[in-house]
């Protein structure tokens, strides 16, 4: 049997492009000769939707799309993912539901059992799991139909009381087929070939996972489609990052009309957890992460330019590089706003990387602004000495000069602070806090020096002296980061452990930590939660983003 995967970029609620582009994968897939074409979990009205399913309309805008692309599955099995209305009086309203369709009928439907309520993922807050299990027929053959989760289930610790797999195996089925909706994290790549691995070592079954791709806000879907075949050898994988539609022909022995590409034995045998912080690690897959992210937050939003303030410093450099050749540079406005603490080659640098990238760009010195605020508040600040406050004006006053060019020329204005800063509180709200979407947020700062190095891997568009001088946010004389911050490769390495992995104190110090170290760095991080609470979505590439993955209370005592 030949079989289409067809990996695409969908636009939640979006019902018309959705469908548009559904169908055109059914067409391709028919020219190509596919017998069956694989879409990926909630297709039809795009993943995650989040209380959208809440509203009837929403809900009745997925059947019509339903029955619109079931006209185009005459000659051609189509398996789709949308909801599907609970008829029992008990549970929620809705199942998360795989579709086959098939000449212009419903021949099938399958319910998601395993409803992920963790990180980024609230399914159970709207969907019910399902409570019965069959394979759906076609063309003689028992489809295996899963949903994402469903086949995540496996294992010493399930985090479920039913395996779908399992159920679904009581009925002999020919082949596992998966639609899946699997954000992108650094660990993620390698997980998804350890999971279908797993099942088909299990089951002994080939098995078709079909991924979605594009960004979503914050959460970006990287694609990857797998085929495996029943020996698990893995023997397509579809591109990251892209749209394609991939056909493969299934045997009547459970292998593919395919070489093997990677052999079994080659394949990771568990789920990637990577127990320090490798700043390196998938550099190239993070950049393209957070170019998708972009791309997809500006076109999907119907926005068309960008704005960001440009320090000479290394993160905005690198925010801008990647805004470039997401956006194009001609739509990525810099603005360098020096102050009297501003050293010469911060304005110099800042200049040379916008000439370097061709991208256009203004100088507004803000010592006037700075200086006309310190006169209206002499009367209530007397002779204090100089502090904080001071420090955090010039940070509000270039973003009230970034707001008004946004809000004067419809940019979105970019904000550029890193994972360290956030994590500490090293920013000033409604500041450099300020923007419409946080490029680098989930990259700690010793990744944001290696994505700065990838950028230049060809030639140099980040001048070398933005890579190499000492960060300093230059809002009092001669300041650097670490005036208040320890040292960032130590830095990141425990906020890595107390974020990502989730390690407690006693756990950081019993990995050679300095006690007094750990203890300021954690206090740090939860003090500071009610600055992240006011922070703009986050592209997420990491496995525990700060947002909506992870809920923390502002006023909680712990650590504090």
């Amino acid at each position: 049997m030949k079989i289409a995967l067809a990996q695409q970029n969908y636009h939640i609620g979006n019902f018309e492009a959705n469908t548009q582009k559904i169908i055109a994968g059914i067409r391709q897939a028919k020219a190509m000769g596919a017998e069956l074409v694989l879409f990926s979990e909630l297709c039809v009205c795009g993943y995650p939707p989040r209380d959208f399913l809440e509203f009837a309309d929403f809900i009745a805008k997925c059947n019509k799309a339903i029955d619109r692309i079931r006209e185009e599955a005459d000659t051609i099995g189509v398996l789709i993912g949308a909801p599907d209305r609970n008829p029992a009086r008990e549970g929620k309203d809705l199942f998360n539901a795989a579709y086959l369709l098939y000449e212009k009928e419903i021949k099938g439907v399958a319910h998601k059992t395993c409803l992920p309520n963790y990180d980024v993922f609230d399914e159970y807050r709207y969907f019910e799991p399902a409570y019965g299990w069959n394979v759906i027929p076609f063309k003689g053959k028992k489809l295996a139909v899963t949903i994402c989760e469903d086949i995540w289930n496996l294992g010493d610790n399930p985090l479920y009381r039913n395996c779908p797999m399992d159920e679904l195996m009581k009925e002999s089925p020919d082949i596992m087929l998966n639609l899946s909706a699997s954000p992108f994290d650094y660990t993620h790549v390698e997980d998804r070939k350890a999971i279908v691995k797993l099942n088909t070592s299990k089951y002994k079954l080939p098995m078709l996972y079909c991924n979605c791709v594009g960004s979503q806000t914050e959460i970006v879907f990287d694609g990857g489609s797998l085929v495996m075949d029943k020996h698990s050898n893995l023997v397509k994988q579809l591109p990251l990052f892209e749209e394609a539609i991939e056909l493969v022909e299934w045997k009547e022995d459970g292998t593919f009309d395919l070489p093997v590409l990677v052999p079994a034995a080659a394949l990771p045998d568990a789920e990637f957890n990577p127990a320090e912080l490798d700043y390196n690690l998938c550099t190239a897959e993070i950049y393209q992460a957070i170019l998708t992210g972009i791309r997809d937050y500006f076109i999907k939003m119907g926005f068309t330019k960008a704005i960001l303030g440009s320090s000479g410093g290394i993160d905005s450099a690198v925010t801008l590089a990647i805004a470039c050749e997401a956006l194009g540079k001609d739509n990525v406005r810099a603005v360098l706003m020096p102050s009297q603490y501003s050293t010469g080659h911060s304005v110099s640098d800042a200049e040379q990387l916008s000439k370097n990238l061709g991208n256009p760009y203004d100088i507004v010195p803000i010592k006037n602004i700075y200086d006309s605020f310190l006169t209206e508040l002499k009367p209530i600040f007397g002779d204090l000495p100089f502090s904080l406050a001071e420090e955090n004006i010039q940070s509000r006053s270039r973003g009230n000069l970034l707001m008004a060019i946004a809000n004067k020329f419809g940019y979105i204005l970019l904000n550029t602070s890193n994972k360290s800063e956030l994590a500490t509180g090293y920013g000033t709200l409604y500041g450099d806090m300020a923007g419409g979407l946080g490029v680098l947020g989930d990259c700690y700062k010793m990744q944001v020096y290696a994505l700065a190095r990838y950028i230049n891997r060809e030639k140099e568009i980040i001048p070398e002296n933005i890579i190499t001088k000492a960060p300093s946010a230059e809002l009092r004389p001669g300041q650097k980061d670490s005036d208040s911050l320890p040292d960032y490769a130590v830095l990141d390495r425990i906020l890595y452990q107390y974020i990502e992995r989730r390690q407690g104190p006693n756990e950081i110090k019993a990995l050679g930590f300095d006690a007094a170290l750990t203890d300021r760095v954690l206090r740090m991080v939860n003090i500071n939660e009610y600055k992240r609470n006011q922070f703009c979505p986050i592209i997420r590439v990491s496995p525990k983003a700060f947002g909506v993955g992870r809920r923390v209370p502002i006023v909680g005592k712990y650590l504090s």
